[in-house]
């Protein structure tokens, strides 16, 4: 099943089922469901199954309009494709690739580093990424800091959640990063990784019954800028070292993970530094199976008065 949300003046964000062009919205009025994060919540309060619940609640009439017509840049004024969920949390992965732990310690200047050593540990890099409010979802922008020098994409699986370790379904994801800031010292590692525009989902929500085999799926990027394609990489999810149920086992342990929380897997396509994001990039993240996310680049923040 495909899943999207679409943003309505008026009426806020409504859950609709995709299918080929068509949107079909999807909505209980009786228990004042109409987000996907709505039927989430539901469905575990209520022991429901999630994907009944939703094929019972789906209209059987489309929307007037298209998806296409839909896809667009955001505006509050009409009618676009917003976030496929506004997540309560937001975690991530991090070195799950043998690149990007090899990337990371060449850049340190070390032949095993720290990125090397999470990489072959049991435990994983795990982090808080954010909430909703720092998550943008298809066509609307991504956050670079003004105090960074290099910005990168990490085009990840996103994998959606319920409290009892449940996977609901995929997203691509962009979990945008300030590479500078974290070389500087691995305590900063929060400032690189969490502001405004840190973290772009969508753009829809492909469930488990649609994607059996998360592995087999690739994942490519591309960077434009004006007319110029000045970054391609691609990686697949088999070359992952560590499977998505050890991930997500270390994000439960010890704590108390809330129905709708989305974890980013971790990447496997290094962007160089001579295409750190400019404002005005266009980055297009491609998993076939669940669609292309798009977003532009922009500047988030205020100078720092000491002039960085």
């Amino acid at each position: 099943m495909k899943l999207a949300q679409i943003y309505q003046p008026g009426n806020g964000c409504q859950l609709v089922r995709v299918q080929d062009e068509k949107l079909y919205p999807v909505v209980n009025e009786e228990h004042g469901l109409n987000t996907l994060l709505d039927f989430v919540r539901y469905a575990q309060e209520e022991e429901h199954d999630l994907m009944n619940l939703i094929r019972k609640d789906c209209s059987e009439y489309p929307l007037p309009r298209t998806w296409s017509e839909l896809n667009v840049t955001p505006n509050r004024t009409r009618s676009h494709v917003t976030l496929p969920i506004h997540p309560p949390e937001v975690w991530a992965c991090g070195v799950t690739y043998k690149k990007s732990a090899e990337f990371r310690d060449e850049d340190s200047g070390t032949s095993k580093g720290i990125y090397d050593q999470v990489y072959f540990s049991k435990r994983p890099e795990l982090f808080f990424k954010g909430t909703d409010q720092r998550c943008t979802g298809p066509n609307d922008f991504i956050g670079i800091r003004r105090d960074s020098k290099f910005t990168a994409v990490e085009p990840e699986l996103a994998v959606l959640l319920n409290s009892r370790r449940q996977i609901i379904g995929f997203m691509a994801s962009n979990d945008v990063s300030a590479w500078d800031i974290e070389r500087e010292n691995p305590l900063y590692l929060p400032q690189s990784k969490i502001f405004s525009g840190c973290c772009s989902l969508g753009p829809v929500l492909m469930t488990t019954e649609s994607i059996p085999d998360p592995y087999s799926l690739s994942i490519q990027c591309e960077i434009q800028r004006g007319e110029e394609l000045i970054f391609r990489g691609e990686t697949q999810l088999s070359m992952m070292k560590r499977s998505i149920d050890e991930l997500i086992e270390w994000l439960f342990y010890a704590n108390s993970v809330p129905d709708g929380t989305v974890l980013l897997t971790g990447t496997g396509i290094i962007q160089t530094e001579d295409a750190a994001l400019k404002e005005g990039d266009i980055v297009k993240i491609t998993i076939p199976e669940i669609g292309t996310l798009t977003n532009t680049a922009k500047f988030v923040g205020t100078t720092l008065s000491s002039g960085k």
